[in-house]
């Protein structure tokens, strides 16, 4: 099992960001994590990553526990925030060398040639990522998370603000990550589910509303994704 959650919330003030919630993502799974906008999926991202502690609540990532062991944890994840932050006036190889010393990778200029290859910014690299167009900025963000040869990627609106073949492209990266990788990602791009995940968790309101294969909530609920979610989040009005 590479991530199990147990009873995680967060509050702010009288708010309730994510409420006593619990689910695991299994090795190997890529898994969709769904909500519509302040539903927590953010918030969980960031707690599971050690970016920001619980209220209450924990779990682990690869038997490491997030909560007490959060640098330990931050050794063996890859993460990519919704918005990636990145340093424009830097070239594409020379911001990835610099994060790969940051973060005392072995074998730094080997692991920035893995980055590019698998992330396919070979052609790009001696670019100024503020000259990049916003999909390849996605990747940089991607490749950044890869540096340490993570072995659980954690990935935050991956697709957002891509056109439509950029999505593929990124589709295709993270699908074939996937292979070798436990992958957990947000979306509200339910085609991209469809295309990458087997398994699908939706929050709404800070509580997990389902929880199940992709292929068996549809025959559950007899309709597309797109429906389901809609259906489990109706309120989302109420945010």
């Amino acid at each position: 099992m590479s991530i199990e959650v147990k009873k995680l919330s967060k509050t702010y003030g009288k708010q309730i960001a994510v409420n006593q919630i619990d689910f695991q993502v299994n090795t190997g799974e890529i898994v969709g994590f769904l909500g519509p906008n302040g539903a927590g999926k953010s918030t969980t991202m960031k707690i599971i990553t050690g970016f920001i502690p619980p209220s209450s609540g924990g779990g682990t990532v690869c038997g490491i526990d997030f909560v007490e062991n959060s640098i330990d944890v931050r050794k063996i994840v890859g993460y990519l925030p919704e918005n990636n932050p990145l340093y424009p006036e830097m070239y594409i190889k020379e911001y990835l060398s610099f994060m790969a010393g940051l973060s005392q990778v072995n074998q730094a200029a080997s692991a920035v040639k893995k980055a590019i290859e698998i992330t396919r910014l070979g052609p790009e690299q001696h670019k100024k990522i503020g000259q990049l167009s916003k999909g390849y900025r996605q990747r940089v963000g991607l490749a950044q998370a890869l540096l340490h040869n993570p072995k659980v990627l954690i990935l935050d609106e991956p697709t957002s603000g891509l056109d439509p073949i950029q999505v593929a492209e990124m589709r295709n990266v993270i699908t074939d990550l996937g292979k070798e990788k436990t992958v957990m990602l947000s979306t509200h791009i339910m085609q991209e589910v469809e295309a990458m995940c087997e398994r699908v968790i939706m929050i709404n309101r800070g509580n997990i509303v389902a929880d199940d294969n992709l292929k068996e909530l549809k025959n559950k609920y007899q309709t597309s994704l797109e429906d389901i979610f809609k259906q489990l989040t109706q309120n989302v009005d109420a945010l």
